[in-house]
């Protein structure tokens, strides 16, 4: 097929954008199904995200919990696995399943054309697609704080995103800003090292990572809190803060992690906290995060005031418009490797009826309500 009568263009069932867990648990449930996929991802290679990670970051889900469909996870049922044994395995289930992942494609922009379909300009050509799921998840943007500009150019600085070890921050007192389970995790890991103190803006309900012997998601799923829709009441609730897994900041205190407030200004290597004190620091890891982009998103009326894609569980207002991965797609394990599958598998049942439902049927009606 050709574009413009110059540019040649690829054209499939269904183009999945984004090659890690969730990209890849969509091709595994189009591949079962006959269509026909090209998974796009931006990386130089299968599970390169996953790689870049800190050095010693530990999943605090159990290999029990970490399989993908069709594939268990290669670890003990009860230990937890390291980002680089994730990498490996998500190479692993590529090579299994045949998975038609095109590395160092990025999409720049992504169009509806007026015959209803897709057209996906990428840094390795055009591809036009039925359908499109957008599986580049929530980790997408590192965010940092505008008053990090503020900070001496000297002073070493760096985001959660691109941490690595120890060795990457100078001797002396150490801030991570940000009290999440990265943070923490990084907090915990340079107190052996370094004099350090953790900015906690919100202090966030913490679960052990073993009640009573058991791995907590064994509790979460035995009692179907795992299962609670974003939809029910329980659910907009529990969807509104985030948890910390493992020790918490009583953990932290206990290894010599003192725990400050909020982050309100900065000056030179100077950090003032809400309340008023200020700091002097040798370093900062910023734990604050990431942001979504769909900017380079092109469809009409899918987006909200944020510029973010609405959806009710990866269901878009654009008919064939997916989103898969997403934190909170429907459950709390939505983004969750382990439990990716279910809105992949999802998603899979209603691409297939689209795709094969007559043109003005109750189905494709169904299927794209």
């Amino acid at each position: 097929m050709t574009n413009d009568n110059s540019v040649v263009t690829e054209g499939v069932d269904v183009l999945v954008i984004g090659g890690g867990q969730a990209g890849l648990a969509m091709g595994y449930y189009l591949a079962e199904r006959g269509l026909s996929s090209v998974i796009a991802d931006a990386n130089p290679e299968v599970g390169h995200i996953w790689r870049s990670r800190w050095q010693s970051l530990k999943l605090f889900t159990a290999g029990r919990y970490n399989s993908l469909p069709g594939m268990p996870f290669p670890a003990e049922r009860e230990a937890y696995p390291g980002k680089d044994d994730v990498a490996d395995f998500l190479q692993t289930y590529v090579e299994k399943f045949e998975l038609p992942v095109r590395l160092d494609t990025t999409v720049t922009r992504l169009t509806r054309t007026d015959n209803g379909a897709y057209l996906a300009e990428t840094t390795t050509g055009q591809i036009r697609a039925d359908q499109v799921v957008v599986a580049t998840g929530p980790f997408q943007v590192p965010f940092t704080p505008p008053i990090a500009n503020e900070l001496d150019p000297e002073l070493s600085q760096l985001h959660s995103a691109s941490y690595q070890s120890p060795e990457d921050l100078p001797e002396g007192r150490i801030l991570v800003a940000g009290g999440a389970n990265s943070g923490q995790q990084i907090a915990l890991e340079l107190a052996d090292s370094r004099d350090v103190e953790i900015a906690v803006g919100q202090k966030l309900p913490t679960l052990p990572q073993r009640p009573l012997g058991r791995d907590i998601w064994w509790w979460l799923t035995a009692t179907r809190l795992a299962r609670v829709p974003v939809s029910s009441r329980l659910g907009q609730r529990l969807s509104q803060r985030d948890v910390v897994i493992g020790g918490g900041l009583r953990e932290l205190r206990r290894h010599g992690v003192a725990v400050r407030p909020r982050v309100t200004d900065a000056s030179g290597r100077t950090i003032t906290f809400e309340g008023g004190e200020s700091v002097d620091y040798d370093g900062v890891v910023w734990a604050t995060g990431f942001r979504i982009d769909h900017s380079w998103i092109e469809v009409p009326e899918v987006k909200d005031e944020r510029d973010q894609v609405r959806h009710v569980r990866g269901v878009t207002g654009s008919p064939g418009l997916y989103l898969l991965g997403m934190t909170w797609q429907h459950t709390r394990t939505s983004a969750l490797l382990g439990w990716v599958g279910d809105d992949a598998a999802f998603l899979a049942d209603r691409i297939e009826a689209t795709k094969h439902a007559p043109a003005g049927s109750e189905a494709l009606a169904e299927a794209t309500s």
